[in-house]
């Protein structure tokens, strides 16, 4: 299982830290945080005691109200499951913390303070907390962006994929991954494909070598990551196969159970592979629009043998 440490989170949202500074190793390792609401007024039947704790105004104001007994009660029963670190927003005052600084102490849990909101910070600390504790693998292959269409291809080394991925960028798309594409699973039906750090921004060209798509190509020609919603895979032609099908049915390739469409486009001396992909790309935004060249070619005929017919 994926984690990160507190002093992850402090480092990213540039937290301060009010209380457990010897602590900040402690792990996370569940991607929500969580408002103690419920646990406060001693509902613990489903408390999520893994997740990072946020503390908002309404929180801590309703804490505040609390009789001094009453209150280290309440803050006593939510610090003794120990939970990886608790967050308080709006930069709350720390006079009127400090009954939380003393529990938090004591029981060695960071207690930190961020000046955002508390729906604001929520937002963004899940949506960093997702990401990095995503499962993820690592494939051979090219990530591209083709008019915000996030595309992998895949293929025997030496095939093609960036040369095509080269072509891709001088027509105005957009690089995301060459050779080492790490893909995430974000949710149930979302697979993100990005880079490992290492070949960000390079392009390893056959003849040429290592070439930065940014420098060469501008900032444009680049970006750190994509949702991937096809997969093509590029193979040699060969001969005495039938390429002329209308309509292919649907293929999928599975990415940690998410099954995402898949395309073969098979390569041969003059054929204009990057416009290939390009196709490939407007045509899945239009069936996901709900419509089919295949079934409107075939209405066509229809409609002409009917008419037809009448005569």
């Amino acid at each position: 299982m994926k984690s990160i440490t507190v002093q992850d989170l402090v480092n990213r949202f540039h937290l301060e830290i009010l209380a457990g500074h010897s602590q900040l190793h402690r792990t996370i390792d569940k991607a929500r945080v969580h408002r103690p609401g419920l646990e406060f007024v001693g509902y613990f039947d489903f408390f999520p005691q893994q997740r990072v704790q946020v503390l908002g105004r309404k929180e801590i104001t309703y804490l505040h109200k609390q009789s001094e007994e009453e209150r280290d009660s309440r803050i006593g029963h939510v610090v003794q499951y120990h939970p990886p670190c608790f967050v308080v927003t709006w930069n709350q005052e720390t006079e009127g913390l400090h009954y939380l600084i003393t529990h938090c102490e004591r029981e060695g849990i960071p207690l930190l303070r961020t000046p955002d909101s508390t729906t604001k910070w929520i937002g963004m600390a899940d949506a960093y907390l997702t990401k990095s504790l995503a499962p993820e693998i690592q494939v051979h292959g090219v990530c591209v962006n083709v008019a915000g269409i996030g595309i992998l291809l895949r293929g025997k080394s030496g095939v093609g994929k960036s040369e095509t991925a080269l072509t891709l960028i001088r027509r105005g798309h957009r690089l995301v991954a060459d050779d080492a594409v790490v893909l995430r699973k974000i949710s149930p039906e979302t697979i993100l494909g990005t880079h490992d750090g290492k070949t960000k921004e390079f392009l390893a060209l056959r003849s040429v070598g290592l070439i930065n798509v940014a420098r060469i190509y501008g900032r444009g020609a680049f970006q750190d990551e994509t949702r991937i919603v096809l997969d093509i895979e590029l193979t040699q032609w060969k001969e005495n196969e039938l390429y002329n099908s209308l309509d292919v049915e649907p293929q999928f390739t599975d990415y940690m159970d998410v099954k995402i469409p898949h395309i073969q486009i098979s390569l041969q001396p003059g054929r204009d592979v990057a416009g290939l992909v390009e196709a490939a790309a407007n045509n899945w935004y239009l069936r996901l629009q709900g419509y089919s060249a295949a079934e409107e070619f075939m209405q066509r005929i229809e409609a002409f043998a009917q008419s037809q017919q009448k005569h």
